[in-house]
């Protein structure tokens, strides 16, 4: 049987598993939040699987076989191995995940708004969408490169088969959809790692074979074929240099879907230690075998690559293939094409969502309720395909494709990292920077692509475009106003000196009681009453100008928690004997009423989202406290399980006489 009519076998399989698996993750999809942040239900176990899956990408697969071949081992293996896996995932995961988790935001364009105004998030959320369609384009492409050189099909043809498989799950199922396939595509690949190591030592040797056919004038390790070492501070692209800018900085910290994948985490400990070990899981098990196959590869076929020969490097995964039994070549090449399909579905989500939030939910239909965008949110996901089909032809290949787009991820990557660390950063100065960075990438782009002048000979584009960034957003900083948080003498803590008059409405009492129940950051305050973020901080910021609320700090994740000060407690509602003892044990009318609907049975939970009483981020957050304070205990590897605690039983006993909300009856 021919290697064409396995693959294929494999593929329609694997396809065929897909759609079944978007048609079975629709029906969790209840709103738009779960269609984007599955209700903030991922477990810890699944969003290591999930963010590692995104690394093991097509482009991965690509470019660490490529690099070793043209700048040895570690050209490779620093760049994809430690810039990107340690100091881009790892590292997002113990400096932002905490910050992601309480600011609010769904989406890293809200957060924008939050931190500085609604006109810098709809600037980056054009960049974003620009920069996620052309990671996802340029995934597709990198899978059908590796596909068609392998089996002689139709490039065209495979990337259509490939984008229309991808379409279709992800338009069924949303973010649950992608997860499952993340998860999916993870057991493939960890099963293939070390089955690609038993097969480049089977076929072609040892490492001491390794090193004696090495053709090039330096070690394996040290130098690619021709001599080439990855030159370390040029600002030309490949360098470690332009890496740590494009693969840390601006792929991870400016990129919106791994803001949702932090996002979606059930809880800050999830979200931090995830990313901190699938970057650790990346490093060790991915890439290691993945530059092993480029420096095995290049020693077996030294004349066949680029310039010498004429197959591209980063065409060598390929090439490995070809000398590998048809069984396990197929299974190598399908796993190959999930990882393409499993980045590219989570680019795609993290377009879309930002389209949805941060444009139709905030410009077009702002009053739209959480079920009522999971229509458009579908819509707009098909929409997007087209951009992605367009960008599928990008001319240089994956290589420049990928390098192209992180390169509009660098300004809200700047906008981040300033907002976070130096409070007096302000909304002009981030508009102007991201606003002269992404024409100036624009303008460079069109020039390099017409020949009229290339960039690329003195630095790469988006090293031009962050320091198009960088400049302006330092020196309109020192020149224009700062949020009143950011002026001198700001001080944290209020006083009977230092605030203003603020006259409260019934939104902002209902705030403070929020926090006086325990739900002290932004995010759980958003999700418990259903409103945007961005129109949160304003509430929130009025709140702390006038000495309502104490900021935890001025810095990071403690600049999004709360507390009350003496003000904001005697601003609260005279509570009844019954509340009195209900907050003393941590608990509200809603949370006790949750807590009897899990002790009943916890399918009655989806059965008050569909209701309309709660949406799935608010159940989320009662849940979560509910877990916080011991009176839930949780599981699960993909929908979270819940069980009421000996600490729960008690509560239950000792309000029992207290009157709730009906239970609905699980059907």
């Amino acid at each position: 049987m021919s290697i064409s009519t396995v693959f294929l076998v494999f593929s329609v399989i694997f396809a065929l598993l897909m759609i079944a698996v978007g048609v079975v993750t629709r029906k969790w999809v209840q709103d738009s939040s779960d269609f984007i942040l599955a209700g903030r239900e991922i477990s810890l176990a699944l969003n290591i699987f999930g963010v590692a899956a995104i690394g093991f990408a097509g482009t991965s697969i690509a470019l660490s076989p490529g690099f070793a071949i043209l700048y040895g081992f570690w050209g490779s293996f620093i760049t994809m191995g430690i810039i990107y896996s340690i100091c881009g995932l790892s590292f997002y995961g113990l400096l932002f995940t905490s910050f992601v988790r309480r600011c609010g935001a769904q989406t890293l364009p809200e957060w924008l708004e939050i931190r500085f105004d609604q006109k810098v998030r709809l600037v980056i959320t054009i960049g974003t969408i620009l920069g996620l369609t052309g990671i996802m384009a340029n995934n597709v492409v990198s899978m059908a490169g590796v596909v068609t050189g392998f089996t002689g099909w139709s490039p065209i043809g495979t990337i259509s088969v490939i984008f229309l498989t991808f379409l279709i799950f992800s338009y069924l199922g949303g973010f649950w959809a992608i997860t499952f396939t993340d998860f999916l595509q993870l057991v493939l690949g960890l099963v293939a790692m070390p089955l690609i190591l038993f097969s480049l030592f089977k076929n072609y040797g040892n490492f001491e074979w390794l090193n004696t056919n090495w053709t090039g004038p330096a070690s394996f390790m040290d130098a690619g074929l021709r001599g080439l070492t990855m030159p370390v501070f040029s600002l030309k692209y490949p360098s470690f240099l332009t890496f740590a800018f494009l693969f840390a900085a601006f792929l991870v910290w400016g990129n919106n879907y791994y803001w949702l994948r932090a996002a979606s985490c059930r809880s800050e400990r999830v979200a931090k230690w995830s990313y901190f070990w699938a970057g650790i899981l990346l490093c060790i098990v991915f890439y290691i075998p993945l530059t092993l196959v480029g420096s095995f590869t290049g020693a077996k076929f030294p004349e066949l690559f680029a310039p010498v020969g004429t197959v591209p490097a980063t065409a060598a995964f390929g090439v490995f293939l070809r000398q590998l039994p048809v069984f396990v070549a197929s299974y190598l090449l399908l796993t190959s094409l999930a990882a393409g399909i499993s980045t590219s579905t989570t680019a795609h989500i993290g377009a879309a969502s930002v389209a949805v939030r941060d444009i139709y939910g905030r410009l077009i239909r702002p009053q739209a309720t959480p079920r009522e965008l999971v229509t458009p949110s579908r819509v707009i996901l098909l929409i997007l395909g087209v951009l992605v089909w367009v960008l599928n032809f990008y001319p240089g290949g994956p290589m420049y494709l990928f390098a192209f787009s992180t390169a509009w991820l660098g300004p809200p990557s700047l906008l981040v990292l300033l907002g976070v660390v130096w409070k007096r950063f302000n909304s002009t100065a981030a508009f102007w920077s991201a606003i002269l960075s992404m024409l100036t990438m624009a303008v460079l782009t069109v020039l390099e692509l017409s020949g009229t002048f290339k960039i690329s000979l003195y630095m790469h584009v988006g090293i031009a475009g962050f320091i198009a960034a960088i400049v302006p957003a330092v020196l309109l900083t020192f020149v224009s106003e700062s949020r009143y948080y950011g002026k001198p003498g700001w001080e944290r803590v209020p006083t009977d000196s230092n605030r203003e008059k603020v006259t409260l409405d019934e939104t902002d009492v209902q705030i403070l009681a929020l926090i006086n129940k325990g739900y002290e950051s932004m995010s759980e305050i958003a999700d418990m009453l259903g409103v945007d973020a961005g129109l949160m901080n304003t509430r929130i910021e009025k709140l702390d100008r006038g000495g309502y609320i104490v900021r935890a700090s001025m810095t990071g994740s403690g600049f999004y928690t709360f507390s009350l000060s003496k003000r904001g407690t005697e601003a609260l509602p005279p509570m009844s004997e019954e509340e009195k003892q209900l907050a003393a044990a941590n608990l509200s009318y809603d949370s006790l009423r949750i807590l009897r609907a899990v002790d009943k049975s916890q399918q009655t939970l989806p059965a008050l989202i569909n209701s309309g009483e709660y949406s799935s981020l608010k159940m989320s957050v009662i849940v979560a406290k509910l877990i916080r304070n011991g009176y839930l205990s949780e599981g699960g590897f993909w929908k979270r399980s819940l069980a009421v605690t000996g600490a729960g039983a008690d509560a239950l006993k000792k309000f029992k006489d207290v009157a709730t909300k009906e239970i609905p009856a699980v059907v």
